[in-house]
């Protein structure tokens, strides 16, 4: 079965970085692109960043462009998010999602992600 498992999450100052990382199995990673969302607190899921099958394009919310890098190995299955800059208000819990076709990029919907990771909490505080 498809496994999504997220890790590097924990607390860090305004200002400071953080790496994020999603170990994929269970499905054909390399024809699949990839996701990260986030959710805040007593606000719905929304979107982070989103990477191809490839890795040769990436797209990025507006509140992260230029602060947040994604990226991929497919030859380790993984999917990564580096944070800097990163602010009081990205602090949530992250989630890595894969799509529910393959060949599919450039979503920013949670519905056309069928498989989610368990979530790792990002803390951006003094």
């Amino acid at each position: 079965q498809v496994q999504l498992v997220e890790s590097g999450g924990g607390l860090v100052q305004p200002g400071g970085s953080l790496r994020l990382s999603c170990a994929a199995s269970g499905f054909a990673f390399r024809s699949h692109a990839m996701g990260w969302f986030r959710q805040a607190p007593g606000s719905e899921r929304e979107f982070v960043a989103g990477i191809n099958w490839s890795g040769g394009s990436t797209y990025y919310a507006d509140s992260v462009k230029g602060r947040f890098t994604i990226s991929r190995d497919n030859a380790k299955n993984t999917v990564n998010l580096q944070m800097n800059s990163l602010k009081p208000e990205d602090t949530a819990v992250y989630y890595c999602a894969a799509p529910r076709r393959a060949y599919f990029s450039g979503s920013r919907s949670i519905a056309d992600f069928g498989s989610w990771g368990q979530g790792t909490q990002v803390t951006v505080s003094s």
